[in-house]
């Protein structure tokens, strides 16, 4: 949801203030912001995700992107780079190109050091002093998708998709029970689909050492108007529904023994 667009980002751009902020999670923040009174930290990463995307490897770079050779330890064989959406992103959500020329190597390094690396280390310690406390801890991975491109199977429209990497990155007991809540509150839920989770659930998801991630999408015409990019009348709604899936979440992670694995 970071929104603060470096100044020399916004001179290379050929987008305006709009188009580059299609890539973002916009407001995100906000609807989840009841978690510290719920007794959860809220890492929020203030740059933006068309500036640097920390739900990508640290190195998933396209070369065509840039007027340099690129180091060997890029990846440069990620399908995410490839579409234009690696972690120094060419496009933003809606396809448009960013960039009017090539960027140098220096600077992709510069913003995955200063910005990328920082953000991932605050959240490892975050994880690592839940889970030193309780033996086990659970991330949400708090997402927003394009109500364009929140297509399931079948075409369907869901309003959110909770995506737990087929059930590799957190317990199922987890996910039925954010499902079985927000279906409740009448949101078409879908899982994995077309949203499975990406490097962040991936990298910190490891149910078996009691370590659990799971990601949220939320489809953003629910709560913003997306031409605008401004919040709607819903959106208090939907803050409050969240906070009773954080809270829900919560007391599931407290009730589980240790030796469960939840």
């Amino acid at each position: 949801s970071g929104n603060v667009y470096p100044p020399d980002f916004i001179r290379q751009a050929r987008l305006d203030a709009i188009g580059l902020r299609r890539s973002e999670d916009a407001f995100i923040d906000t609807l989840f912001d009841a978690a510290p009174r719920l007794g959860m930290p809220l890492l929020k990463a203030r740059f933006p995700r068309a500036y640097v995307d920390a739900n990508r490897g640290p190195w998933e770079l396209d070369p065509g992107m840039f007027c340099d050779r690129l180091p060997d330890y890029v990846d440069r064989a990620s399908p995410r780079a490839a579409a234009g959406l690696g972690t120094i992103a060419r496009v933003v959500a809606d396809g448009a190109e960013i960039y009017d020329g090539k960027l140098r190597f220096a600077d992709a390094k510069r913003r995955i050091e200063s910005l990328y690396m920082p953000y991932h280390a605050a959240l490892a310690a975050l994880l690592d002093g839940a889970f030193g406390r309780w033996s086990r801890c659970l991330l949400v991975d708090c997402h927003s998708m394009p109500s364009t491109a929140a297509h399931g199977t079948g075409g369907t429209r869901p309003d959110i998709v909770l995506g737990d990497c087929h059930g590799s990155s957190c317990d199922s007991a987890i996910t039925d029970l954010a499902e079985q809540l927000l279906r409740g509150l009448g949101y078409r839920v879908a899982r994995n689909d077309p949203y499975a989770g990406v490097f962040t659930t991936r990298r910190h998801g490891r149910p078996t050492q009691g370590r659990h991630a799971l990601q949220i999408e939320i489809n953003r015409g629910l709560y913003m108007d997306e031409a605008r990019m401004e919040p709607r009348g819903y959106f208090a709604t939907l803050a409050g529904h969240l906070a009773a899936l954080m809270s829900a979440l919560r007391d599931h992670m407290a009730a589980a023994p240790p030796e469960a694995g939840a």
